[in-house]
Formats: C-alpha cells, structure tokens, sequence
C-alpha cells in the first residue's frame, strides 16, 4: 500500500454516503424474512443466509444505531433498539460462540454510549438494562477459557478464549471480542465459577491478548521458515489439550497456515488498536497483574505495530487486499503490490471488508500514537487509515446502485468452502456485500465525521472517567483525546 501525502487536509463529507447507507438499511428490512436467521452476504444483490452461527446479527442492528448517530433520523434508533431486544437478548448467554464482541458490543454496547454521550435519553431505564446485557454478556464469553502453563508451568492465570471449534483453538477473529470482558469488566462484572471461584475479566481479556500476540502473530525471528518478512498472522492457533502447549498455526478461511489471512490480520490490527485505547483509560492497580501498564503497552503496540507494517507490505497501492497474502493465483497478477487492486482479475478475489476492519485499525492506532509521544508514526498510520476509507467511499467499491441491497462491493466470506458468488462469466467470486464489511464501513466513517468535526471519537466504551495515576492527564478519555497533536 503506498500511502499519499496528508489527504486528512482535503475537504471531508459523508453525506452522500450517509443517504446512500439508509436506503440499504430500509431495503434489507422491508424484504428479509425473519424465518431465515441472520443475513450474511448477498448473492446478486440479494441478502442471504449461510449456515454457521448468527454471528452476523449484531452487525445488521448495529448498523441502524450508527445510521441514527450520523443522521439523526429516528426510524433507524427504533430499528436499534427493537433489533437489540428481540434479537440479540436471546443471544446474550450463547456459550457456544467466540462473536459476544461482534454480537452485544456492537448492539448493547452502542446503545448505552448514545446515552453515556448524551445523544440519547435514558427512557424507562434503558442505561440499566444495556449494563446488565454487558454484564451478562462478557461473562459468558469469558467462559471459554482454556487455561495454559505460565513460565513456572502453572496453568492458573494464562489461556486464551477458545474458538467455536473447541478448546484447542484460537481464532484471530476474537481480539475485536474481548471488547465485551472489558466492558463488562467496567462494569464491575466477574465471571463467577465453581465455588465461587471469581475470575478477573480484565486479566482474563489480557491473557488472550498476550497469547494471541506471542503465537499468531510472526515477527521475523525465525519460528519457522516461512518467517520472513515479519507480519506474518495465523488465522487459528492450535494447542494441545492435555499440557498445553503450542502446537502449530492452522487456518479455516485462509489458505494456509503459513501465508495470511487478510481478514485476520485485519481483525487483529484494529483488535490491538482497541486494547491499547481501553488501556489508557484503566488505572494502573488494576493492570498490575496483568504484568502492569509499561509491559502491556510494549507488547500491544509490538504487535499492532507488526500487522500495520505487513498490511503496507502486502496489498496492492490502494490498499485493498487480496483475500491471503499467499493465494496461489497471485502468481499471475505480477507485481501485484505496485498497482491497485483489480477486483475483476481473472485469478484471485479481492476482500474489501478486511480493508473496511483495518481503515479503522490505522486511524485508531494512528491516534494513539499521536497522542502518545509518536506523533511521526501516528500521522503515517493515520494517513494510511484515511486513504483507505477514502478509496472505500467512491467506485467501485462503493455501491451506489438502489438495485442492490448491499452497501461495499467485493466483499468476500470464506473462499475455501466456496460460500461466496461467483457471477456468470467470472472464475473468481466478486461484486457482493456482507455484513461485517457494511457495518465496519459505517463504524469507519462515523470515526471520521466526528474527528473532522473536531469531537471526542466513539470509543466501544464509551465516555468514562478520567483515570488516576500514571494514566492521569492525558485528556477526558485517558490518552490526550482533546490534545494539540497532529493526528
């Protein structure tokens, strides 16, 4: 990706987009039957269903909060709010699913910041029953706990999240899911266990950080052969079940295990970015355990740091990626990284939803940065955020016509099972939407209205107090938020 000189100084406006993303929101509600689930992707132009989880249900509600927080329109809340009790309750205490992130924080969670920022009034204790949600919610995915040796070979502290495909299994995916431990840690919210056993989520959200850090992500240090460049990340990492231990890099959606995953090493970026902006606002006592602030903060941006580089180092000029840094067809393209992407290629799919979850990776890391003491890497990573999102917003990217239900164009799902539509005339899938891609897109966007607009950035969780300590002045939201920084 090559990155053009400040284009954060050229004039923003949404509008267009805004208008064009409430129509897509009204056409999936007036024409979804409700009998089919969750809508995932679109098969020409059509919302349809693929049978896994519902893990795509938080993003079509979430995404009519976010419509309502750009507009102002309030069809949309109510489409929120009514979304939110009557499809994702039921999912609160779902034991079976790494996604309460993508699920209750991107529903719940929304619904409580528009109150907590004071865009929305507190109608019949609606700020009580969001808590409660998270509360119910995190504690439920903190269940999923497979517990690993520490350095003295006890098992009683480190451990990561378990996958869906069970306890030997981690999923890149689930580092933007710890957003529901830490907000229901904010809350004031263990995970109660036999005997009454009370599990810190904060600690426990950490751990799966660290553990995620240490064996998805590659550094260029010679943990195999392939580990070069640095940047490498696996999408699944497989442990064994009896002691423990590492065994090898896996994937599901990817090619291999020994190439990336696009999606996955966006998921990670803007999951890395996050847990650094949440540590910014928690006090130092409560980070203590966790190997303490100093420590934390050195091996988050290590690894945020790593999965930015890689994505410069591994798309095509625009930044729009193929779908694995290792498909074989890419071959064929030549040098593919000098020039933009093609979505109509003849050989690879491209996968515009891992460029929508990564824009926002950049311009949240950026920030942090610049805020930080870096102002020189924070406005690198931030430009290459906004250039991103700005490349999203026009053709053809961007689905401007009323025909088609969906919102970003080239979205891709998973390419090894063959879920995604491949059109008449065409070898590889192209021209869909999906719901995380939408969704993030809006997320994005939104992020960006409020920073040109000059106020304080949406934040998973929302406006809190100051912390105390080491954290203590760095601005309202503990990391120099209203600050003179550049980015």
């Amino acid at each position: 990706m090559e990155i053009p000189e400040a284009p954060h100084r050229l004039p923003w406006d949404s509008s267009r987009f805004w208008e064009i993303s409430g129509c897509k929101i009204r056409a999936l509600e007036a024409a979804w039957d409700e009998t089919r689930g969750a809508p995932v992707i679109t098969v020409e132009g059509r919302w349809t269903n693929r049978a896994w989880t519902e893990w795509t249900q938080g993003f079509r509600v979430g995404s009519a909060f976010l419509q309502f927080e750009a507009t102002g329109d309030e069809q949309f809340l109510e489409l929120g709010r009514r979304g939110t009790r009557q499809r994702m309750a039921p999912l609160l205490a779902h034991t079976g699913i790494h996604d309460h992130g993508f699920q209750q924080v991107s529903t719940w969670g929304t619904w409580r910041r528009l109150i907590l920022e004071g865009r929305l009034e507190d109608s019949g204790g609606e700020l009580e029953l969001c808590e409660q949600a998270l509360r119910v919610s995190g504690a439920t995915q903190a269940r999923r706990w497979t517990p690993l040796p520490d350095e003295e070979g006890r098992r009683d502290r480190c451990g990561f999240l378990y996958s869906f495909h069970g306890p030997h299994s981690l999923f890149i995916d689930t580092m933007r899911s710890l957003r529901s431990l830490e907000l229901a840690w904010l809350l004031g919210q263990p995970l109660l266990e036999e005997g009454d056993r009370r599990v810190d989520l904060l600690l426990r959200a950490l751990e799966h950080a660290r553990t995620t850090a240490r064996y998805a992500l590659f550094y260029g240090e010679g943990r195999d052969v392939w580990d070069r460049p640095p940047g490498r990340v696996a999408h699944e990492s497989l442990f064994d079940p009896v002691d423990g231990s590492w065994r090898c890099p896996a994937t599901q959606q990817g090619w291999s295990p020994f190439t990336t995953w696009t999606r996955g090493l966006a998921w990670a970026l803007l999951g890395f970015a996050e847990c650094l902006e949440f540590l910014a606002v928690t006090d130092d006592a409560s980070l203590e355990a966790a190997g303490g602030r100093a420590e934390l903060e050195a091996w988050l941006l290590r690894a945020a740091r790593t999965c930015a580089g890689i994505w410069l180092a591994q798309t095509p000029a625009d930044g729009i990626p193929y779908w694995d840094t290792g498909a074989p067809g890419l071959a064929a393209l030549g040098d593919w990284r000098s020039r933009p992407a093609d979505p109509e290629n003849g050989h690879e799919p491209v996968d515009s939803s891992a460029a929508a979850i990564a824009a926002q990776g950049f311009l949240r890391l950026g920030r942090w940065l610049g805020h930080h003491g870096e102002a020189g890497e924070g406005e690198r990573w931030f430009l290459a955020g906004q250039a991103l999102l700005r490349t999203l917003l026009e053709p053809p990217w961007l689905i401007e016509e009323e025909e088609h239900q969906g919102l970003l164009r080239h979205a891709l799902y998973h390419r090894p099972r063959g879920w995604d539509h491949v059109p008449a005339g065409s070898t590889i899938p192209r021209g869909e939407a999906c719901q995380w891609g939408d969704y993030h897109l809006r997320e994005a966007v939104l992020w960006m209205d409020r920073r040109m607009r000059g106020e304080t950035t949406p934040r998973f969780f929302g406006p809190v107090p100051a912390p105390q300590g080491a954290a203590a002045g760095r601005g309202p939201l503990g990391d120099g938020e209203e600050g003179g920084s550049r980015t």
